[in-house]
Parts: structure tokens; sequence; C-alpha cells
């Protein structure tokens, strides 16, 4: 087997803010295998807010592709790489290689049969004018996830729904609130409608959530990188959110989704602004999951070839073969 890894960077559209942050440029890593004149990629994006940088990534594959190369198994992989993007990309490459070589598709393999999915389109920080007119320009999308701080969240939401009165929402406060702020503002998202709030407090300051009950179910992101701390988060969030850059690949998204369920919990699958080469794995998360957050390739000024196809509505085809799986 032969293992090739690169950096490759996507411009936005658009620069993208959240709490705390300005995107301007997603690095990812792309990690391409051969063998038997076939080939698997995958991608990683990293976690910023971990400093889980493209650099990083690449000197971690850089010191596993010996042991690739001679032919570690699949499932060695979770044991020699941490969680984070670099494993990500390395699994999802080597789901994505067996499915070429044996011709049995990642869907076949699973005993899943794929149904069309239905993604968000996300809404960045701004003003509230501004948020207002993104979303109303985003007609064609019923499902939109609005990014907050602590900035004038109520106003902003309020001038959201006037201008988008069908859309399902919900908000992302990437860490942004405290719990007071939290205590304050869940009962206007209630009175919006809004569906679900994701991350209002910092990763490793939510223990307040623990005997809280919330008007609108709270969503853990930062707060659940993967199974590890799944059973903390599970007695503080209602949904958990699966991002393959955060668990370390689709092997262990499939365990951290199966937990979920397992315990009745409302899954989301969501993405670090990736490319489809991204998206296409994080599908199969989203066969599991009430909220879709695969939007990360309509924010790029331009996707990789054989890319996701996005229609009216939301909906997201399954991906082709060329690409993934």
């Amino acid at each position: 087997m032969r293992m090739h890894f690169e950096k490759v960077s996507f411009p936005l559209k658009a620069p993208f803010v959240i709490t705390g942050y300005t995107f301007n440029t997603t690095d990812t890593v792309r990690v391409t295998l051969e063998a038997d004149g076939v080939r698997g990629q995958g991608e990683g994006v990293g976690v910023y807010y971990l400093n889980d940088t493209a650099d990083l990534m690449l000197e971690q594959l850089a010191e596993i592709a010996p042991k690739i190369e001679a032919g570690l198994a699949h499932d060695r992989v979770q044991h020699m790489l941490p969680p984070g993007g670099a494993r990500n990309a390395l699994d999802c490459a080597l789901w994505d290689l067996e499915a070429k070589r044996s011709g049995v598709s990642v869907w076949e393999r699973l005993n899943m049969t794929p149904k069309t999915l239905k993604t968000v389109c996300t809404v960045g920080i701004g003003s509230a004018g501004q948020m207002a007119a993104t979303a109303a320009s985003y007609a064609k999308y019923p499902n939109l996830k609005i990014k907050l701080d602590g900035d004038n969240p109520v106003g902003k939401l309020e001038a959201i729904r006037d201008a988008r009165p069908d859309a399902t929402l919900i908000i992302d406060v990437n860490q942004g609130w405290t719990f007071e702020e939290l205590k304050e503002y869940a009962p206007a998202c209630e009175k919006l409608g809004i569906a679900m709030i994701e991350q209002p407090l910092k990763r490793g300051g939510d223990a307040e959530l623990e005997g809280y009950t919330s008007p609108v179910p709270l969503g853990g992101d930062e707060s659940c990188l993967d199974a590890s701390e799944y059973e903390v988060a599970a007695s503080r969030y209602d949904v958990i959110n699966i991002k393959l850059d955060k668990c370390g690949g689709l092997s262990a998204g499939l365990l951290l989704a199966n937990m979920a369920l397992r315990d009745g919990k409302s899954l989301m699958v969501g993405n670090m602004t990736g490319s489809s080469l991204s998206m296409a794995p994080a599908y199969v998360i989203g066969q599991f999951c009430h909220f879709v957050d695969i939007d990360g390739p309509l924010l790029l000024a331009g996707d990789v070839d054989n890319g996701l196809f996005y229609g009216t509505g939301g909906i997201v085809e399954v991906p082709n073969r060329t690409l993934w799986g």
C-alpha cells in the first residue's frame, strides 16, 4: 500500500464569523491510499479550538505512514492516533479504499439503505439586519442554523424569525454564554420556536446543566468530543453532535452514535466546514440524526470534483461512489 497526504486549502465565499473566531479559509489535510490499482481518500479539517491544525495533522500522519504502508490493520488506527483530524482523514480513507478494493460499498458493508438527507444552512454572526437578510437569502433552505454570541442574541433571533417565519431554527452559541445568560435567553428562544440550543456554555464549564431543565432542548458539541466523554455529556445534554473531526473518523463516529441511540438521545451530525470529501462519510452518521448539518461545501468558494449535490429544500443527495464509499 502507498500513502500520500497533503494540505489542501479552500477559500471561503465570504468571511464566516462565530463566537471568538472569523474564518476566511478552511485548511484541510487529504489522505490518499493506493493498493491493487485503486485509490481511497479521506479529508480531515481538524478541531480549531483544540489547536488541531493542518501542520499538526501532517506531523501525526507522517509518523504513522510507514506502519500503514506496511499493512497496519484498519482497527489498529484507532489506537495509533489520537482523536482528531488526522485520524479522521486516515480512517475515512481506509473505509473508502476497502470499499473500492472489495467492490462492496460502505452502505452494503453496514447493511444500510441510505436515505436522502436535508441539511441546515448556516447563518454566521453579524448585525441583526445582516443576519436577517442572510436568512432571507436562504429561502430555499427550510432548516437554518444560527450562530450567536452574547451580543443581542434575542434581538437577532427576532429579526431572523420575522424574515423567516417558515423556517426551523436551531442556534449554535459555540460556548459563548454563561449559565445565567442561558437561563435568561432560553424562554425567549422557546417563544420564538427555536428547535435546539447548541453548546451554550464553555467546554469544561457546563456542570451547572446537571439538574437544569431547559425549555428548549440543549445540544452538546464541544462538550462531547468522542465516546470517552459521552457519559458526562449525556447527563447534561438532550442532543449529541457528532463531528468526525472531533471523534477521529467514521469508525469512532459510529461507536458514539450507537451509545447515544442506546440511551434514547437525539443526534446531530456536524462539520468543520470541509469539502464534500468530509461530508460524504458524515452522511453515514446523518442517517441516524434528527439534526443534519453538512453544509460545509456551501460556504466554500469551490468544492472537490464529484462533490455532493445540494438541491432545493436543503436536500443533499447520497454521495457518488466516485467521491467516496
